[in-house]
């Protein structure tokens, strides 16, 4: 262990460390890049080409040039699926707007009184709906 001293190993720590993270930042602009609605196809092509191409310059270019709309997106994605997770949640729970088993009885019922379904099939939506 005299041969490596503790500055070097630190050194080495800093240089993966920032290698792990230059990569991290090479996917989340490339999963910008086509996540994208504005850019049309020649334009994810272009800044593809040149991310992938000058890789230092391109990512530095495209985080100057679209960081803001890039956090604008993250934010927007962020919003959406914590709406489709709320959806969800409410629907399972069934606390949504008409989602409630006396609910879907009550419209059962009365699909059964104007004669759109039979005895026979009330029963079995009913014992659906209560299980």
């Amino acid at each position: 262990m005299d041969d490596y001293p503790l500055l070097n190993f630190f050194w080495t720590m800093l240089w993966f460390f920032v290698w792990v993270m230059w990569f991290f930042l090479l996917f989340k602009v490339i999963t910008d890049i086509f996540r994208d609605h504005t850019l049309g196809g020649w334009g994810k092509a272009g800044w593809l080409i040149f991310v992938l191409v000058l890789p230092f310059i391109g990512i530095f270019v495209y985080l100057i040039a679209r960081g803001r709309s890039m956090h604008e997106r993250d934010r927007k994605q962020a919003e959406e699926q914590q709406a489709a997770f709320r959806a969800y949640v409410q629907q399972t729970a069934g606390t949504g707007s008409g989602s409630g088993s006396a609910d879907e009885l009550h419209k059962l019922s009365a699909l059964k009184d104007k004669g759109d379904i039979t005895q026979e099939e009330f029963d079995r939506a009913k014992a659906k709906i209560l299980a």
